[in-house]
């Protein structure tokens, strides 16, 4: 199972959300790109990266710090946030970006989605943010009537091959992730799914892992010094 810290970027500063609250803001560092390579030397294989003010503008206002953090470091890099045109994704791929992750655009611009897949492939991912049972778009600030379960479906008919699903009332809440709702996903679907919301231990990476997830997004945990990133590391290897 992969194992992806994430390095949320607001006003180009590295800061934690609680529940995608804007209002409840933690800033953690000044420099995104630092702190990738920071994991990076701690043995993360992979990099979780969020754009907050582009998932609630459309705008991909943190970009070039992005592309920084791709250019600066030897591993891969996932990058969601504000992606609803194909130039931004043209210029981030181009740039060294692993992975690029639609989330808002997968809800409310089907035909950018589809194209985005037809282009790119597995490079493109689709992130699920739910809350109880229904997904939420614009940065977790509107709630949409489209059930998650409904959602894995359609985008797994289009040929999307990678999901990030989070359930926002776990996230940042260090009280674990929604299993039920992750194992209810995970087996309705051929897609890789990567967990994210509420990792905070070891025995969330053991059970996450048992479920057969492809990976888990760690944030709030890692940054308020809860868990040590190698500590997450070997429960993953001791789960293999």
């Amino acid at each position: 199972m992969i194992l992806f810290p994430a390095i949320d970027i607001r006003g180009g500063k590295c800061v934690r959300l609680t529940q995608g609250d804007y209002n409840k803001e933690k800033v953690y560092g000044d420099s995104p790109v630092e702190m990738a390579k920071e994991w990076q030397a701690t043995g993360a294989e992979y990099i979780h990266i969020v754009d907050l003010d582009g998932a609630k503008s459309g705008e991909s206002i943190n970009k070039s710090e992005i592309q920084a953090i791709a250019e600066q470091t030897e591993i891969p890099v996932q990058v969601g946030g504000g992606i609803r045109s194909i130039s931004l994704i043209n210029d981030y791929i181009s740039s060294g970006i692993s992975r690029v992750i639609i989330g808002t655009a997968a809800i409310n611009n089907k035909e950018f989605l589809k194209e985005a897949v037809e282009k790119y492939g597995s490079k493109i991912a689709v992130s699920i943010d739910a809350r109880k049972g229904y997904v939420a778009t614009d940065g977790w600030t509107k709630d949409s009537t489209v059930k998650a379960t409904d959602l894995v479906k359609e985008l797994e008919q289009m040929g999307v091959q990678t999901i990030v699903y989070t359930d926002i009332l776990k996230d940042g809440m260090l009280k674990g992730p929604n299993f039920e709702e992750l194992h209810t996903i995970n087996t309705s679907t051929k897609m890789n799914v990567i967990a994210s919301g509420g990792v905070s231990s070891k025995q969330d990476i053991t059970e996450l892992k048992s479920l057969n997830m492809y990976g888990a997004i760690i944030g709030k945990a890692l940054y308020d010094g809860t868990i040590k990133f190698e500590e997450l590391l070997e429960a993953d290897d001791d789960a293999s």
